[in-house]
């Protein structure tokens, strides 16, 4: 017999031991799962918090500058004070918004990364159809 097998003996001998056989399984199930697990929660809420984007126009007769914050939570965008934002972003990173204040409505789209992002935006500001790009740094 070699010393693995009278290892097991040994371990086969005493009954309580035996129902630890499964132990090292589910240690090693739980450690292949839960980095999984920490890493989807993690991407669920990279990008929650507060954003303070400005619009810059590049086309059309509308005023640049204006600033809106918005709230990201989990894949969800909205309003973080005045107007009407929806939106939602992916867990790259994508976002799609819609924003509507009054009779004005703009819709935009770009990427956020880390702390910041960009992208671009459309809409009729004040009765002027504009686009333009936008800028967002997290607060």
């Amino acid at each position: 017999m070699s010393t693995f097998d009278h290892s097991i003996a040994r371990f086969a001998a005493f009954p309580r031991l035996r129902s630890l056989r499964w132990l090292p399984v589910f240690a090693a199930l739980a450690a292949v799962a839960a980095p999984g697990t920490a890493d989807a929660a993690r991407r669920a809420g990279a990008y929650d918090g507060t954003w303070n984007v400005v619009f810059a126009t590049k086309r059309g007769n509308c005023s640049s500058g204006y600033s809106v914050p918005f709230t990201v939570h989990g894949s969800r965008v909205s309003s973080a004070g005045g107007g009407r934002v929806s939106g939602s972003i992916s867990r790259a990173g994508g976002v799609a918004v819609a924003v509507s204040v009054g009779a004005s409505r703009a819709s935009g789209g770009g990427r956020l990364a880390g702390n910041s992002g960009a992208g671009s935006w459309s809409g009729i500001i004040t009765g002027d159809r504009c686009s333009g790009i936008w800028r967002a740094t997290r607060s």
